[in-house]
């Protein structure tokens, strides 16, 4: 496959996650060489090959592992009757996921919400700015690179790209909606939930999905208060404190 950098590079602009299969080692007789190279799409669409066979057949499996675990994989293969082959050689490989930039949608666009877009805007995250005030965004500004929408919250659920490489940041200026949100990312698949909010704030939540949403865990997978405790209280130096956790959690320190 002498495209691979062109193919990357399209999906890239769709935003579609995809893995890179690259042959690394051949030793002895096998069906690919070193440096062949396939690309599987996470619906298992393949463009390339390693040689075809069941050894292409499992790897393909575990290249949309890779991609929806968001890891780097490496495995080495002995062909012989698992693979329905007789050759006997040994076949080294690497599959990395792409195009799997982190979505870190912060809603509310007050002092600490826009702090924490502009700290985070040169980092892995891809930001959405959310708040459902209207012409609220002539009251600050955000780098270019931030997205921003006031869209109201019943749209919420379906425009954000729910899963496991999402991030949510919760600070509106209503704790009705914080609390609406909150609920709606613990019933939606995400990496990170974090929410503003004090200690009767964050009891009020937790009796409040326990008792009317009969949610079992409560608050208990959310990060309340967000952030880490680095100390300090105005709005940079807790968007600094957020900043740090969610970058924390990124990185699995």
């Amino acid at each position: 496959m002498n495209n691979w950098i062109e193919l990357l590079l399209n999906f890239k602009n769709k935003n579609e996650s995809v893995a890179l299969v690259t042959v690394t080692k051949v030793l002895g007789s096998a069906p690919c060489k070193v440096a062949s190279k396939m690309i599987v799409t996470q619906q298992k669409e393949i463009f390339g090959t390693i040689g075809g066979g069941k050894l292409e057949f499992k790897v393909i499996d575990e290249a949309v592992i890779a991609i929806n675990e968001h890891k780097i994989k490496e495995f080495s293969y002995t062909l012989g009757p698992e693979f329905e082959q007789c050759c006997g050689g040994k076949v080294e490989l690497i599959i990395e996921p792409m195009n799997q930039f982190p979505e870190l949608y912060v809603f509310g666009a007050g002092h600490i919400g826009v702090e924490l877009c502009n700290i985070l805007k040169d980092t892995p995250f891809n930001i959405t700015l959310l708040d459902t005030r209207k012409n609220w965004q002539t009251t600050f500004d955000v780098d270019k690179t931030i997205t921003y929408s006031d869209i109201d919250f019943d749209l919420y659920k379906q425009y954000i790209h729910w899963g496991p490489n999402c991030y949510i940041a919760i600070m509106t200026h209503d704790h009705k909606l914080d609390y609406e949100i909150t609920a709606l990312a613990l019933h939606s698949k995400t990496k990170y939930i974090g929410l503003i909010g004090s200690k009767t704030k964050k009891n009020k939540f937790n009796n409040m999905l326990k008792k009317e949403l009969n949610f079992k865990p409560g608050i208990s997978p959310v990060h309340c208060p967000i952030g880490l405790d680095l100390g300090g209280n105005t709005p940079k130096e807790i968007a600094i404190s957020i900043a740090s956790e969610l970058l924390k959690v990124y990185y699995e320190k």
